[in-house]
């Protein structure tokens, strides 16, 4: 995954696109809401439209984060779309949309599920329903369509097995060993934050109620054993990092890059928080329907499988991974205990709350 300004978290083809055109058609999700913005269109005219834009223009989706790379390679072989793209955070994104709204540049963006409905009330977004629209599940998608997840990631433990003997498995070990551990920065960082509200939702807590995080990372804090070393692949590299709590996505990734067999990535066995990246269509998009064909592109199978590449687990349970990009995932048994955020209005809110709570009973410890 992209470790760069990308939004504070920081990703064997089983079915042809072909297939997916044509079966799309009759799609109950594009039946309920056209094409989106531009009415009962087929897919086939999308796609034959897209072809005359000739241009996809993305932004917050480049190469190296999420595995994006393949899919825009996709897009330019099947269907001569060329692609370009400029990094920015989910806020700048939509700052983008909006102020270019009479010289609009960007087609489609991809922002953390949270900045969803900021996108939605600042009015800078259209409605458009891929094909498997069914198969998302209803937290990962506006019921309209403007945003819709496609590829998740879930709070997760990253173990140094070189200086912890018994890589954590819960929160429980975790708590009980006698390591150092890296959240990250709470104050600034939204990775870190998540972090908080997974143990808060492991100890019975949710977005609204942060508390049983907080003394979690209190009491850690206490004993001395929060780090504050930064979670970067360099310093884990080094050995300066013997547990770190990340996303999924990026465990996983780090653990590759370093050593497979060194590292040990697991979800927290009483429970965890699960969030994704969604797409974001422009209201004012120069090229509606190559921006709609990238969405019903990122939603098929192929799709899927570029992103589960680069180390985000699929929003579609549907699809069938090829064993060697299967591999590079936890099985799907470890997220049982891992929940979404049920309301990010009120998460926004709490958060909000957070960096003060964090400067006043974690970080007094930890000086």
């Amino acid at each position: 995954m992209k470790p760069g300004r990308k939004k504070g978290w920081i990703v064997a083809l089983t079915l042809s696109m072909v297939m997916v055109l044509g079966a799309c058609g009759t799609n109950k999700g594009n039946d309920a809401n056209g094409s989106g913005a531009d009415g009962a269109a087929s897919l086939a005219d999308i796609e034959a439209k897209a072809k005359e834009e000739g241009s996809v223009v993305s932004v917050g989706m480049p190469d190296d984060w999420a595995n994006w790379k393949d899919t825009w390679n996709d897009i330019q072989t099947k269907y001569a779309i060329s692609h370009s793209d400029t990094d920015m955070s989910s806020a700048e994104e939509i700052a983008k949309f909006d102020a270019e709204k009479k010289k609009p540049t960007a087609d489609i963006g991809d922002v953390g599920i949270a900045f969803g409905n900021v996108a939605i009330d600042k009015g800078v977004t259209q409605p458009y329903k891929p094909s498997h629209w069914d198969e998302v599940p209803d937290w990962a998608k506006d019921k309209d369509g403007h945003w819709v997840v496609g590829y998740q990631g879930t709070i997760s433990f990253l173990t140094n097995k070189n200086l912890v003997k018994n890589p954590p498995k819960s929160w429980e070990d975790l708590k009980n060993g006698d390591y150092k551990i890296v959240v990250g920065d709470v104050t600034k960082a939204a990775q870190a934050q998540m972090a908080v509200l997974a143990a808060a939702i492991a100890f019975g807590g949710d977005e609204k109620n942060i508390e049983p995080g907080i003394a979690f990372f209190e009491d850690l804090a206490k004993k001395g054993r929060l780090s504050n070393a930064d979670a970067k692949v360099a310093n884990i590299e080094k050995g300066e990092v013997p547990v770190t709590l990340l996303w999924d996505f990026n465990a996983l990734n780090y653990r590759d890059q370093i050593n497979k067999d060194q590292f040990e990535v697991a979800v927290p066995q009483e429970g965890s928080v699960v969030s994704g990246y969604a797409t974001i269509i422009n209201k004012y998009v120069p090229h509606p329907n190559a921006a709609k064909l990238t969405r019903e592109y990122i939603f098929s199978d192929e799709g899927q499988i570029n992103l589960a590449k680069g180390y985000a687990r699929p929003i579609r349970d549907s699809v069938k991974l090829p064993d060697d990009v299967a591999a590079k995932l936890l099985p799907k048994e470890e997220y049982k205990n891992a929940k979404p955020v049920d309301d990010y209005k009120v998460w926004d809110e709490t958060s909000k709350s957070l960096p003060q709570q964090w400067q006043d009973r974690i970080l007094v410890h930890m000086n």
